[in-house]
């Protein structure tokens, strides 16, 4: 998609605050990726075994933003606390891991490149995405609208 940016966050910035921020909408587009791709899954009935927190399984668990209002205190807990420990991990061994996975796909500088910018984009995308289902699961607990306009509604919660 090229240079975009409509905010004017890179006006007067040098190569090290471009990096930072690209970075940054990497890591974001990441999760984001994650998130469609989980909450397409919990939505099908796909679920972990065993329980989030004692005595309340993944099962009974709501899809989506809802999921949020039925976990209990502890089982949020752990997930920040989890969250935080990859985060510092990634943080500690990031050119690393970059490094060694770009070495072990043997691509040339072009593909590197190339596979980079669609990793970019389809982070963008995922973001919307993610964003679409959420804003639409909270007008009208409909997120999968596409479907049901096609006629084949999904149930949700």
């Amino acid at each position: 998609l090229g240079f975009f940016d409509p905010l004017g966050l890179l006006d007067d910035a040098d190569e090290e605050r471009f990096n930072f921020l690209r970075s940054i909408e990497v890591k974001h587009g990441r999760v984001a990726m994650l998130a469609v791709m989980g909450h397409i899954v919990t939505t099908s009935g796909v679920r972990l075994p065993g329980d989030i927190a004692y005595g309340v399984p993944f099962s009974s668990m709501k899809t989506g933003l809802a999921a949020l209002e039925t976990v209990p205190l502890g089982g949020l807990a752990q997930l920040i606390a989890f969250i935080g420990v990859i985060e510092i991990g990634w943080n500690t061994r990031k050119d690393e891991i970059e490094a060694a996975q770009l070495k072990a796909s043997k691509w040339d500088q072009k593909t590197i490149d190339r596979k980079l910018a669609i990793e970019l984009n389809n982070g963008r995308a995922a973001q919307m995405g993610i964003l679409g289902l959420m804003v639409h699961e909270k007008i009208d607990n409909n997120p999968y609208i596409l479907n049901t306009l096609l006629g084949a509604p999904v149930t949700f919660n």
